[in-house]
């Protein structure tokens, strides 16, 4: 630990001095832990973390319109456009990958469920489901189908690793959440929960924030501070030790996603790739996501708002949007890919500008709840890493299977518990149509088959089925061909065993 006196010319020399402005207030316990804290941030980089943090602020958006093009079509799988044939030889190798041990997974679950208006991991939110289980639950079972069904094609026992990044507010209540739940059937040694880097939030002038007197304000790096926390948490070397050679890297947020998707895992695979991305087609020129296309031929994310509303509106000749590729932060890379970037490449990525409200110290000490963004949080974002790929490809998915992300409390627009619930039920109501059950209301009445469900309205029947029954749909029809369900139905792994015993 540093000493008091280098601290204090670090902070004076960064132009932060101000930071120390309580010290005399402090008791020892709080200076020692005060001390403790700045002992570990890189003073060295403050000055120019504050300074660069103030101009990106002042620093508008830049159009990138004139050197835009979007992602060759060789380069790009898709659910809907590809060959049926192709679609199972990739589930086919993606199911062989997992059956030799060489696929992982990675969550990013960072962020607190502070816009949902909670003060804990959002993977432990429960967004109202007939069975009551969280996030962190539901992916857990897709990894326990996923290996199942990799294990009964080709006969060998295997295993997904489950890596999950989390940052200093959600560590500790994960590894608690896990424990209670006994990591939900999962090994433990299987389960590997590391912390991203946090860093100082400034003010608008490129000053560092007290939170309190005697503690900074601080924020997660951004999901791209992946890239140096698997080198501070030896993350790369774990995976060399077991044998993993492809990574699918995913958000907490999504109820849809599919955890070691074989299928995606199989193109990228098969196609030689070394970074890839899942998209959805936007859902009109100006939905806000950033767009995966090419910037002067190398492959990026290009947030919303660096193209103009002209360039968003552009369309082919089949009338689809020529900039529709929606990026999902749903990925995939190869462990040499990532090893790469953690050598060579992270010290390039990009900084970008988050604006928000940070609660402070004012000079005369009292706490401030700011109504209004007074603060600088700068993060890097996973996808930074594409321009540094070799082989890059996107694969296509549909969104109403595969994207419906939970960010915001019941009450907004989009992307809130009520729409991710529902958008699961339909997923799986339309599952058990397919498999070739009916559903009928309380009074025994058909319900129609569920189309897609437009953002927070309800599905016109309740059915849940368990991922430990069914990983995508798969294998439902020996089980409700033929079969009368009255919603709310939950077709858990209990009752599958009964109907496959009767």
């Amino acid at each position: 630990m540093l000493s008091l006196d280098q601290v204090r010319r670090s902070l004076e020399s960064a132009g932060q001095s101000h930071v120390l402005q309580f010290w005399s207030e402090l008791c020892e316990e709080d200076r020692d832990s005060f001390l403790q804290e700045l002992s570990q941030l890189d003073l060295k980089g403050l000055k120019d973390h504050c300074e660069g943090a103030a101009r990106a602020a002042a620093s508008p958006s830049a159009s990138l319109d004139q050197h835009l093009d979007p992602l060759p079509p060789e380069f790009i799988g898709s659910v809907r456009r590809s060959d049926r044939s192709c679609l199972s030889a990739w589930e086919d190798e993606g199911l062989l990958q997992i059956s030799q041990n060489r696929v992982g997974v990675l969550l990013l679950a960072g962020g607190q469920g502070t816009r949902l208006g909670v003060q804990y991991p959002k993977g432990m939110y429960n967004v109202g489901l007939p069975s009551g289980k969280t996030l962190y639950q539901i992916q857990a079972e897709r990894i326990h189908k996923i290996q199942e069904l990799a294990e009964v094609k080709h006969g060998s026992q295997c295993t997904v690793p489950w890596y999950i990044m989390t940052s200093e507010f959600t560590l500790a209540p994960t590894e608690t959440f896990f424990k209670e739940n006994k990591h939900f059937g999962l090994e433990p040694s299987n389960i590997i929960m590391f912390e991203q880097r946090m860093i100082p939030a400034v003010t608008f002038d490129g000053k560092v924030i007290l939170q309190g007197k005697g503690k900074i304000a601080m924020a997660p790096d951004g999901n791209g501070g992946l890239y140096q926390a698997l080198v501070d948490n030896k993350v790369l070397e774990d995976m060399k030790k077991r044998g993993l050679e492809y990574l699918h890297v995913y958000c907490v947020d999504n109820i849809l996603v599919k955890m070691a998707d074989p299928v995606f895992i199989g193109f990228c695979v098969s196609k030689g790739a070394d970074c890839g991305a899942k998209v959805v087609e936007k859902a009109c020129p100006a939905e806000p996501v950033g767009v995966v296309c090419r910037v002067q031929g190398v492959t990026q994310v290009v947030e919303y708002s660096e193209i103009r509303p002209e360039t968003a509106e552009l369309r082919g000749p089949g009338g689809e949007l020529v900039y529709s590729a929606g990026n999902i932060c749903n990925h995939f890379f190869t462990r040499a890919f990532l090893q790469d970037v953690a050598e060579k490449f992270e010290g390039r990525l990009r900084q970008h500008v988050a604006i928000k409200k940070v609660s402070f110290v004012d000079s005369q000490g009292n706490q401030v709840t700011p109504t209004k963004p007074n603060g600088i949080k700068m993060e890097k974002f996973v996808f930074d890493v594409f321009p540094f790929s070799r082989n890059f490809v996107a694969f296509e998915v549909e969104r109403e299977d595969e994207f419906s992300p939970l960010k915001n409390a019941d009450g907004a627009a989009t992307d809130t518990p009520t729409v991710a619930r529902n958008s699961l039920l339909a997923q799986h109501c339309r599952w058990a149509t397919a498999a070739g059950a009916k559903l009928l209301d309380q009074h025994g009445n058909p319900l129609p088959p569920t189309a897609s469900v437009p953002a927070g309205d309800s599905p016109p029947a309740q059915c849940e089925i368990s991922p430990l029954v069914s990983y995508f749909g798969e294998g439902l029809e020996l089980l409700l061909r033929g079969m009368r369900l009255t919603t709310p139905f939950i077709l858990d792994e209990k009752l599958a065993k009964e109907m496959q015993a009767q």
